[in-house]
């Protein structure tokens, strides 16, 4: 991965993108449909694109949000739709433009009042709030977001009503019919002006901060936190989740200090992230390296990305910690501090996430749920309480509530967040010492995700690759234990594959979006090993396709 100079340095003025020209192309370009990159496409979450490529329009919000409404219909959900949106550009006008389907379709709609933004985590929560106890009128929810993405991006994603992203069979009919309606000029949409739209009795604007922020002494262990009088610190880069600090202040009596209050969909104030883009990544160290300058200040400081479903976790000990390491952290301090979940509960981790967790889930006696990436694969088990814990790579994650009910089933980054201070209030040492307690015990793991070159059609291979094909019996020196295609949690195609070693391991599955394949790799020997691993990984991958 080549490293922009810009890395780690702020924004200069020439990369800003330009809000005028962003949305007039919103509202004005057209999709043209013979352009694969033009028509909807839900990937892990939602469809996304940028109105200036003619992948994020009016046009596509107004099919997308019909189509959820002609699916809603189809699967008899008639309760209310909790609409959230994030705080990039496009992200008002495509909530306009989402309301005005809604409202015309005679859709009870619940917005954030004051035109606010709302997280990713509360849009689930309300969901499951309301739906708690009953089996009729079950309420659903739409979020506007293109997540970490620049800020030239907007998104839209489904949540039925589980609260959690929707599942491939809800996401492909959503976009099959989204595509036919574009097709045909979008002729089959019901719609009305956004002027009688927000004033129609099926319209209803609500706060959701308090709601949202009154729960959390529900899941993370508030008082704690107060009592312990940690010097802690939050930069939101931004997002939907600064209107929540100041409240969860208020309400607990928390002194967390907001060190970038700013909202700016231009997101200017942001340091640049590796490749030279600004792109709201709280897990990437030059988009978070604000906040890690501040880290010798703070015994605990985080962030979130735009709909904050990610976090990043800050300390004097680590910098930013890996996502890998904090999940194993957290993990490990959730299932030795929360006795009211259920003995039988598995940790659910992706296919792509370190090793580490194995070993710590292993150590304490609980089972593994490993699954095709993408949370999606965790939303009925966290809802059912047979999942405490979901996690990704990427660092996103969600748990249980201390009496070990569901919570969220979409990734919630402040309660990861509020996790790391409660992790710190109660043992008196931050996520990174406890991750030197792991590796103390279990290993020092060497992990990397690389980017590879591939045309489409060595793309299609990889997603279609057969155990039966690879040749090879080693992988860097040692015996090969497991060529696995499909999830073991679920037997769920994982679209690539990942082949195991008793100290090591690789992974690699097709982009969706770009003609490249991701090979992820970890070792618990040494960096030679790992560059060993990844070495031959490209060598079995190409091989292969």
């Amino acid at each position: 991965m080549s490293l922009s100079p810009l890395a780690g340095t702020p924004a200069p003025p020439e990369i800003l993108v330009d809000l005028a020209r962003l949305e007039r192309a919103y509202y004005e370009r057209r999709p043209a449909m013979d352009d694969p990159t033009q028509r909807v496409s839900f990937g892990t979450s939602g469809h996304r694109g940028s109105s200036l490529r003619g992948s994020f329009n009016e046009a596509h919000i107004l099919a997308v949000t019909q189509a959820i409404c002609d699916y809603r219909r189809r699967q008899r959900t008639d309760g209310p739709l909790y609409l959230g949106k994030d705080t990039h550009a496009l992200s008002g006008p495509a909530q306009r433009s989402a309301l005005e389907v809604l409202a015309a379709n005679g859709i009870e709609t619940i917005i954030q009042r004051a035109d606010g933004v709302t997280p990713t985590p509360v849009i689930s929560h309300a969901i499951l709030v309301f739906n708690r106890g009953r089996t009729a009128g079950l309420a659903d929810g739409i979020v506007v977001t293109p997540s970490h993405n620049p800020p030239e991006d907007g998104g839209i994603k489904y949540n039925p009503p589980h609260g959690g992203p929707a599942d491939i069979d809800a996401t492909g009919w959503i976009e099959r019919r989204a595509n036919e309606l574009l097709e045909g000029g979008n002729t089959g949409i019901r719609r009305i002006p956004f002027e009688r739209a927000i004033r129609v009795t099926s319209t209803h604007a609500q706060d959701f901060v308090l709601p949202y922020v009154r729960d959390l002494r529900n899941v993370v262990d508030m008082d704690a936190i107060r009592d312990a009088r940690l010097t802690l610190a939050v930069d939101p880069l931004g997002g939907a989740a600064q209107p929540y600090w100041e409240p969860i202040n208020h309400v607990y009596g928390l002194e967390i200090a907001v060190v970038n209050p700013r909202l700016d969909p231009r997101f200017a104030f942001m340091t640049v992230d590796h490749d030279g883009a600004i792109r709201m990544d709280c897990s990437s160290p030059y988009a978070m390296a604000g906040l890690v300058a501040l880290r010798d200040r703070y015994r605990v400081a985080f962030g979130n990305d735009p709909d904050a479903d990610r976090h990043g976790i800050v300390t004097p000990s680590a910098g930013l910690l890996n996502p890998n390491h904090y999940l194993a952290v957290a993990i490990h301090y959730l299932l030795t501090h929360r006795p009211r979940w259920p003995a039988r509960a598995a940790v659910g981790k992706t296919l792509v996430s370190s090793s580490m967790i194995d070993r710590v889930v292993q150590r304490l006696g609980r089972g593994l749920y490993e699954s095709p990436v993408g949370f999606k694969w965790f939303v009925p088990g966290l809802f059912a309480g047979a999942l405490c814990f979901g996690g990704e790579e990427s660092a996103g994650a969600s748990f249980l509530r201390h009496d070990g009910t569901v919570w969220t089933t979409d990734k919630d980054g402040p309660i990861m967040a509020l996790l790391a201070a409660e992790i710190t209030a109660r043992t008196g040492r931050d996520p990174g010492e406890h991750y030197r307690t792991l590796t103390a015990e279990f290993g020092a793991p060497y992990y990397t995700r690389v980017d590879a070159p591939a045309t489409p059609e060595q793309k299609a291979r990889l997603q279609q690759f057969s155990p039966e094909t690879l040749t090879a019996a080693t992988l860097a020196g040692e015996p090969i234990l497991a060529t696995l295609t499909r999830a073991p949690a679920n037997d769920a195609p994982i679209g690539g594959l990942k082949v195991v070693t008793a100290s090591g391991w690789f992974a690699a599955r097709p982009s969706g979006t770009e003609n490249v394949y991701k090979i992820y790799a970890e070792s618990f020997k040494d960096e030679g090993h790992l560059r060993a691993i990844l070495t031959e990984a490209q060598a079995i991958v190409d091989g292969a396709s």
